[in-house]
């Protein structure tokens, strides 16, 4: 199986590629469009800050090329957030191919720190990507903001509220917590969506 993972300027693509390699995939980190193109599967995983990342996607044409993808996608953290309409990150336009808005946590309670960083559970599962897996699973996040559920949602988490931990659209699948960091739960997460 042909697996891309997008170079661009976003941290932790790395551990992602250790995580596939591990399910013995050798995956490809390119930010060619031919290359892109040509994957089986897709994943768009990062840690980063929205403004400066979409920023980075437009000025290298990243943004037409992922809009345009065809075959199974997958973001992970920030890969999520930039595949929704817009993000209170710097109040930027991203891509849109979920309508809707990230947002920041609010918080006046002391105890709920932000970022939300640690392990946190997973209920409602609804999609293929949780094939084999219970409600309550535990997977790990790291994100000071969060989607709020929607119609695309396909899995919740709560922290501070109820809030979208995953969400698909056609062939675009989102994660906001990370897989390649989530133990055997995360693995077979990833299993799941090269399965799809």
């Amino acid at each position: 199986m042909n697996v891309a993972i997008i170079k661009y300027n976003a941290g932790n693509i790395y551990s992602v590629d250790f995580a596939l390699k591990r399910l013995g995939i050798e995956p490809v980190i390119t930010a060619d469009k031919e290359q892109l193109l040509k994957a089986d599967k897709i994943i768009f995983p990062g840690q980063g800050e929205a403004t400066q990342t979409m920023q980075y996607l437009r000025a290298h044409r990243l943004d037409e090329l992922i809009i345009g993808l065809k075959q199974p996608v997958l973001g992970i953290c920030i890969g999520m957030q930039l595949l929704c309409r817009s993000s209170e990150e710097g109040n930027v336009d991203c891509l849109g191919i979920f309508d809707v808005p990230v947002q920041r946590f609010r918080t006046e309670k002391r105890e709920n720190k932000i970022p939300h960083m640690g392990w946190n559970t997973l209920t409602n599962l609804k999609s293929a990507l949780y094939k084999e897996l219970s409600e309550e699973e535990f997977v790990y996040f790291v994100h000071s903001y969060y989607v709020p559920l929607n119609d695309y949602t396909i899995a919740e988490t709560h922290y501070i509220q109820n809030f979208s931990a995953s969400m698909h659209k056609d062939n675009f699948y989102a994660t906001q917590f990370h897989p390649e960091k989530s133990g055997e739960t995360g693995a077979r997460i990833l299993q799941n969506f090269l399965d799809l």
